[in-house]
């Protein structure tokens, strides 16, 4: 069995290079290595190749490099740089230092004799099935150019609904985070001084004020704090675990999908995801079984897997994918109307991605609508709120102005 040995290296151009290379021995690697182009620094025996993972692979990158990846990739590849070439000039040229030494693994893979489909699929974190998916139709079908073009534009919707649904919700968490600090701030520094003052006076609180000054005692007992950190860690673990159940999942899903204002976002960012990437697979050559399993994969949410797994089934049991679909509440009567003239007309994978452009443009307006809608609740809440302890400040000052007079 070939041993991975572990080595260090510099480039033509001086650049100090680490990886893993299979070799019978450590001379076999050296040889590879100059052939390669690379100056031998230092060179050690590994564990055996089949159980070797590099560091590397539980790296995150961002989806911005991904698609400057894929894009720049494609370029290069129909342009007719040899695919080593095109794999170096990257390393070379990628402003994530991270990715770059990733990105240079990968060659390293490549030159081994590993295919680039199994040479990425060693970084899940980075590269999802279905990247790995298509790069593997695209080198079986000879157009990785166009695969990866595919992907990088498929790469660049996710990236503007996934900016557009943080954009809209980033001012009004802002808003609501900005409230909460000024009311505890209020609360717990600010209520106390008055309480002092009036207790001076005299003066009775009214109840709206001596309620707050409760509640400023609370926040200042270091037992509070004790009770509400294990509660909220608690709190996170169990939403953990109700993601990482099947049936928790599915309901809390459900839940999701029909919230009011959100809900329907949240079910057109699922319809479009899942239309999209089955579009993109079976446009680059992607069995429809095997599309299938990476769509309830990448999909994130358990309705639409539910549905990938009961379309396998009845796929297997000579069914239209229509017909399926029609069964699953999620995916409304246009969706499954269009699907049954796209198997109609042997052009199932455009009409995905027309249906998957219509609702895009879709979750583009519902989001701005409930911006517009958003915005104005939250400041009359922000405004609300410190309207209420303004009055549970000043609110005892007219009653010692009424017992004066």
């Amino acid at each position: 069995m070939p041993i991975a040995y572990s080595y260090k290296a510099r480039d033509r151009i001086g650049n100090l290079i680490t990886g893993s290379i299979d070799g019978d021995s450590v001379a076999v690697v050296a040889s590879r290595l100059s052939q390669m182009g690379y100056v031998v620094i230092n060179i050690e025996e590994g564990k055996a190749a089949a159980g070797k993972q590099s560091p590397s692979a539980s790296t995150r990158v961002r989806l911005k490099d991904r698609v400057i990846f894929a894009r720049q990739f494609s370029t290069m590849i129909n342009s007719g740089l040899p695919l080593l070439r095109s794999l170096s000039i990257l390393t070379e040229q990628t402003e994530n230092k991270k990715f770059a030494a990733i990105i240079g693994e990968i060659k390293n893979k490549v030159e081994t004799g590993k295919s680039l489909s199994e040479a990425i699929s060693d970084y899940p974190r980075i590269f999802n099935p279905l990247f790995v998916a298509m790069v593997k139709a695209g080198e079986l079908g000879g157009v990785l150019d166009l695969v990866l073009l595919r992907l990088a534009d498929f790469l660049e919707r996710e990236s503007e609904i996934r900016g557009k649904v943080r954009s809209a919700m980033a001012y009004p968490l802002t808003i609501f985070i900005f409230a909460i600090v000024v009311a505890f701030a209020m609360i717990t520094f600010i209520l106390p001084i008055f309480d002092s003052m009036y207790k001076q006076l005299g003066s009775q609180l009214p109840f709206l004020t001596q309620t707050l000054i409760n509640l400023s005692h609370v926040f200042k007992n270091i037992l509070f704090y004790v009770i509400l950190i294990p509660l909220i860690a608690l709190i996170i673990f169990g939403f953990r675990a109700i993601k990482k159940n099947p049936k928790s999942r599915l309901v809390y899903d459900t839940i999701k999908v029909r919230l009011p204002l959100i809900g329907g976002v949240l079910r057109k960012i699922a319809i479009s995801r899942f239309t999209r990437t089955l579009s993109t697979l079976l446009s680059s050559g992607v069995q429809i079984i095997r599309a299938l399993d990476i769509v309830g994969d990448v999909s994130n949410n358990a309705l639409v897997m539910n549905a990938t797994d009961n379309l396998r089934t009845s796929l297997k049991e000579g069914q239209q994918i229509s017909h399926t679909l029609a069964k699953e509440w999620i995916f409304p009567p246009m969706v499954v109307q269009l699907i049954s003239v796209g198997e109609e007309t042997g052009e199932l994978d455009q009409m995905l991605s027309k249906i998957a452009d219509f609702y895009d443009i879709e979750v583009s307006r519902t989001i701005d609508s409930l911006t517009s809608v958003i915005e104005p609740i939250m400041l009359i809440l922000v405004g609300g709120i410190i309207g209420i302890l303004l009055i549970a400040m000043y609110l005892p000052m007219f009653s010692i102005f009424g017992k004066i007079k």
